[in-house]
């Protein structure tokens, strides 16, 4: 992508409107880059906190995970790519890099992901942000994602990506697509316990759902989640330490029954 970007890229835009846009909190992922979808946890766990935990998303008092067979229909953000020469060739290494992601996890992954080039039926845009968002003396944020719902999202990537190598790209969007199944950081539950997270499975020292050196993908990262969704798909899991799991929906699922409904008034 760093050639695509020298080849592609014309001027940046001088406006800087997209600065107060992202203004959240955000962590240190891997060498100096930065996570921002999960804005729950420390950078730096204490030692006494085991990193050999899954943690799910729980903050809306309940645990959303996808329903079976969901397609999450999504398409570029087509003035994201205003600032490419050749547009079409930075989309599809775009598509690349995100296919790579997902493809880390497997047969674990719990969803299928659809482009849409036409209509109005989408569940998240695909954004290249022009200009990086970078912390003082911290990190730079490489990508953002969401969590189950819904609603319509955004899966944000930023110019500082593609001066990682192949692997990091792959194993950032890998990290990005596991918060969209539903995973936070491993150490959700250190601070802010307004936001609350539950521990589901057990994990090896090291998982994609980590900070730092240890964050790669592993073969119990994939266990634990083919095995989140196959036992809430089934019934047999209904709760995780308290917290009651709900199936959801995406937003594609009910824009026919919407279109339906106005089309009669």
């Amino acid at each position: 992508m760093k050639k695509v970007c020298e080849e592609c890229v014309s001027t940046k835009p001088e406006s800087e409107a997209l600065e107060a846009r992202y203004a959240q909190q955000s962590h240190i992922y891997y060498k100096g880059s930065v996570c921002e979808t999960d804005s729950i946890g420390h950078a730096e766990p204490p030692l006494a906190r085991s990193p050999t935990e899954l943690v799910v998303h729980a903050a809306d008092g309940f645990i959303p995970l996808w329903r079976q067979d969901v397609i999450l229909r999504w398409r570029f953000q087509e003035r994201s790519l205003a600032i490419f020469k050749q547009p079409e060739a930075a989309k599809q290494y775009l598509r690349q890099i995100l296919a790579n992601g997902i493809m880390l996890w497997r047969d674990s992954v719990p969803i299928k992901f659809r482009e849409v080039e036409t209509g109005d039926t989408w569940d998240f845009e695909y954004v290249f942000n022009w200009q990086d968002k970078c912390i003082p003396n911290g990190g730079c944020t490489l990508a953002s994602a969401f969590f189950p719902d819904g609603g319509r999202h955004e899966l944000n990537v930023y110019p500082k990506l593609f001066e990682q190598s192949e692997q990091e790209q792959a194993e950032t969007m890998a990290h990005e697509t596991g918060h969209i199944f539903g995973l936070r950081h491993f150490f959700a539950k250190i601070s802010e316990k307004r936001w609350r997270s539950e521990i589901f499975g057990d994990h090896a020292p090291f998982s994609i759902m980590n900070y730092g050196p240890n964050s790669f993908m592993t073969e119990n990262d994939r266990k634990d989640l083919a095995t989140l969704y196959r036992k809430a798909w089934s019934g047999e899991l209904k709760e995780i330490n308290g917290t009651p799991v709900q199936l959801v929906s995406p937003f594609s699922a009910f824009r026919p029954a919407f279109e339906q409904l106005a089309a009669m008034h």
